[in-house]
């Protein structure tokens, strides 16, 4: 006996579905999906999942979390096996929309560690980069390797109720989660073997390969065979699982700050049984202030002491760049679409949500004058914490939020609560509409390159829009098909 899906069901009545239509019909994107799920026998999406679960947990991928009870606590990683399909067609513009932002967004940052010409010009306030918690004035002057400062970028993308993709956030420090993209892609081609060799999507098993090259690019010494490294935080970090898959993925070695070592030379160096060798590229996934314990936290025990010095000779490489942060501020994001047509003279391909900032005087007055309606944010927190969203939360919530926008204005913005696009998801043994983003990877270096797809996250709870996995969000495998 097959499913008989009622895809009425699987859709929610005021959002946009990306698989189902207005009229409760599959997107001709995704009929093939459609018939195919429509024809499992009643137990086999649930007997699908539990296979794909258990994978996981063979496989080891998992997320660490952090709570005031428990402290650490690693979990497996949260996944639904419907894959979420966009034609390639939209995808291409996607693609040209995000090449354009990211190319604009290390234009800036270089600008800012150097003339300022945006400022001086008049379209970006001084005041706005003299507040700014993520602009390092050790890295005034100093030229990266190809001018370059965010060599990885992972954007956040959004549709609306409409359908229309937005760029809802910019990543430029130390963005994570492409290795669970990776995972997810090898989870849904064991899950569903026929289909996905039925659908083709653009393959992403070629992102390591990619990465590495990406940062071989940077080397100091471009002759030789440039020894790339990663530098994590340690094992209790919360994307510890990311930095030694991607590790061993590129063949490089995974090290934390104690394993290196800057000499008298100003050159960085590996420790390893047989002495020390010496190192041009790390892939750093440590926060600027805990780099280098003579540049910024002098109490850090995470980095490396000299490791600025040796950055700023030239001696070594390092993606991303300190100081990339001061474009990753969620108020300096409201001022990308200006950005992009100062340094590129081009419109922006891909349109940001309309974003209300709150150190502006009217606009901050509207923003308390709404807040009910309205998603406010901090500038520079992550992973959905930190933030207020207006619909969902109570008189209380909303006091406390209008007292904190006027304690300090220029910390949050403000953006209309989204009516998220939905994809069905499976809740036991059937399909429901859950809301999703999504988070391609930018690798920017001698060329430019966007992974066919992303991260796809997905609010596994009922009616939630919050996506992070350390807040009930799961993800789902991402296929760019043409069609």
């Amino acid at each position: 006996m097959t499913t008989g899906i009622d895809w009425h069901q699987c859709a929610q009545a005021g959002f946009y579905d990306e698989m189902i239509d207005s009229q409760g019909n599959p997107r001709p994107a995704a009929a093939e999906l459609a018939d195919f799920l429509a024809g499992l026998d009643e137990g086999e999406l649930a007997t699908h999942q539990a296979a794909a679960e258990l994978a996981i947990k063979q496989m080891g991928i998992s997320f660490r979390v952090y709570t005031e009870e428990d402290g650490a606590i690693d979990r497996t990683w949260p996944f639904d096996i419907i894959p979420r399909i966009i034609p390639k067609s939209e995808w291409q513009g996607i693609e040209a929309g995000l090449k354009q932002r990211v190319e604009a967004l290390n234009l800036f940052i270089d600008d800012l560690y150097h003339d300022q010409k945006i400022i001086k010009d008049g379209t970006f306030p001084r005041e706005m980069l003299n507040q700014s918690a993520n602009f390092r004035k050790e890295c005034v002057g100093i030229h990266p390797p190809q001018n370059m400062w965010a060599h990885i970028t992972g954007s956040d993308l959004v549709r609306d109720g409409e359908g229309t993709v937005y760029v809802l956030e910019d990543n430029l420090r130390v963005p994570s989660g492409v290795s669970y993209m990776l995972e997810n892609r090898l989870v849904t081609k064991r899950a569903f073997p026929d289909l996905f060799q039925e659908y083709s999507p653009e393959p992403i098993d070629n992102y390591p390969s990619d990465l590495f090259d990406t940062l071989a690019s940077l080397s100091p010494r471009p002759g030789d065979q440039p020894e790339i490294v990663v530098l994590t935080p340690g094992i209790y970090n919360s994307a510890y699982f990311e930095h030694s898959y991607l590790a061993q993925q590129m063949g490089c070695e995974l090290v934390e700050g104690r394993d290196l070592v800057v000499e008298k030379d100003d050159c960085v160096y590996m420790r390893n049984i047989d002495g020390i060798r010496r190192v041009d590229v790390i892939y750093r996934r440590i926060d600027d202030l805990f780099l280098d314990p003579e540049a910024f936290n002098p109490d850090s025990m995470l980095g490396v002491p000299g490791l600025m010095r040796a950055w700023k000779a030239g001696n070594v490489a390092l993606a991303n760049a300190p100081g990339a942060g001061v474009a990753d501020d969620k108020v300096v994001y409201s001022y990308v679409p200006d950005i992009i047509r100062y340094y590129l003279g081009e419109d922006p391909i891909v349109p940001n949500v309309p974003t209300y900032r709150c150190m502006d005087a009217e606009h901050r007055q509207y923003v308390l004058d709404n807040i009910a309606s309205m998603v406010v944010k901090p500038a520079n927190e992550s992973g959905g914490y930190g933030m207020l969203v207006g619909p969902a939360a109570t008189h209380e919530e909303h006091e406390k939020f209008k007292a904190l926008i006027k304690a300090d204005p220029r910390n949050y913005i403000a953006q209309p609560t989204l009516a998220l696009s939905t994809v069905p998801t499976i809740v036991e043994s059937h399909l429901e509409p859950r809301h999703v983003d999504l988070r391609p990877f930018i690798l920017s270096g001698e060329t430019t390159q966007v992974t066919t797809g992303g991260l796809t996250r997905v609010a596994l709870r009922k009616g939630s829009l919050v996506v992070n996995s350390s807040q009930g969000g799961g993800s789902k495998d991402t296929w760019i098909v043409d069609v």
